[in-house]
């Protein structure tokens, strides 16, 4: 194993040495194998290349000061991946294989997973694909699901330093009743045009609207949005925001730290009154927001004006960050501590 320098970890792909498999053939899953090759053999009309049935899941393992090693609310990584498979008709993964295949992944990777006290964590990606063969747009009957992991730095280089955002109206990421509230590389793929063009132009990511009005904020490029005012935690709803785990996380905690917590559309209008904004997701946890800038009508947003992330968003991410490590008691049972 190379000397890794932790503290200076980037967001991305790391090679680590096993990762582990399991196909979904004559309408069963198989057993887990595992695997030292970076590679998979796809049949050429294979759905996942020609229709898209394929769908992610993003997830972190902590080592604690303790040196013991932490999962955070995987069951709710579990069940969100199931949804995304009902929205694009693939094959469910249960609890009982999705957590095996992570604890395997995690546990014969143990080496990678980052030492306590650096910012690092070890970052789970478990990824379901189409295998079987259609040319005509059906689905597929055969499915692979496989668990990879690496470690990782902050995702945005700022890291826990406020960063800006462009608002795009010319550009959707996803449809009303479309697959914006499931994971899927789709989404992905539509939001790269916005956000290579926002990071050439000097942001760290996009802030998109939903796609009928153009009126409210949906997501922050990569992760939800959220604001604070005053005593409020606002959060959007609507139909084409992936839910995240995160956010659901943060707003129990400013629920619990006597915040009001509104999920409700948020139009652009209202980013005027907020004492506070940010982007929050399992790679980031919370990136604080000092500017963003409408790239149509240039109106600018400023936030953040000491260059420090406001002080509600830093409660909440450090009260997060210290149940994800262990350092503080976890009353809602989100943690597993692995053996």
């Amino acid at each position: 194993m190379q000397n890794i320098n932790w503290e200076k970890l980037p967001f991305g792909y790391f090679k680590t040495d096993y990762n582990v498999r399991c196909y979904y053939r004559d309408g069963k899953w198989g057993e887990m194998e595992v695997s030292s090759s970076e590679y998979i053999n796809i049949h050429m009309a294979a759905t996942s290349l020609h229709y898209g049935q394929e769908a992610f899941e993003g997830m972190k393992a902590y080592r604690g000061k303790d040196n013991k090693i932490r999962l955070f609310r995987w069951n709710d990584n579990a069940s969100r991946m199931r949804d995304s498979s009902k929205g694009i008709l693939m094959a469910e993964v249960p609890d009982d294989l999705f957590y095996k295949m992570v604890v395997n992944a995690v546990k014969l990777n143990e080496k990678y997973v980052p030492p306590y006290g650096h910012g690092a964590a070890l970052y789970i990606r478990p990824l379901l694909i189409g295998t079987g063969v259609q040319v005509g747009v059906n689905p597929a009957k055969e499915y692979l699901f496989m668990v990879f992991v690496g470690p990782v730095g902050p995702y945005f280089k700022e890291g826990f330093n406020p960063v800006t955002m462009q608002i795009v109206k010319d550009i959707d990421r996803a449809a009303p009743q479309g697959t914006g509230h499931i994971k899927v590389g789709g989404n992905y793929a539509g939001s790269l045009r916005a956000t290579e063009r926002a990071k050439a132009e000097g942001y760290a990511a996009v802030l998109f609207l939903e796609a009928k009005e153009k009126r409210y904020i949906d997501e922050a490029g990569p992760a939800n949005f959220f604001a604070i005012k005053g005593n409020k935690y606002i959060t959007p709803k609507s139909d084409s925001i992936l839910p995240s785990i995160t956010n659901r996380s943060l707003m129990q905690l400013a629920k619990d730290m006597g915040l009001e917590v509104e999920r409700r559309p948020v139009a652009v209008e209202e980013l005027e009154t907020f004492d506070e904004v940010g982007a929050c997701g399992t790679a980031a946890i919370i990136s604080p927001i000092k500017k963003i800038v409408d790239r149509e009508s240039g109106k600018t947003y400023e936030f953040c004006k000491d260059g420090k992330a406001g002080p509600v968003s830093e409660k909440l991410y450090r009260k997060l960050q210290d149940i994800q490590y262990g350092e503080e008691k976890d009353p809602y049972n989100w943690v597993t501590v692995l053996d």
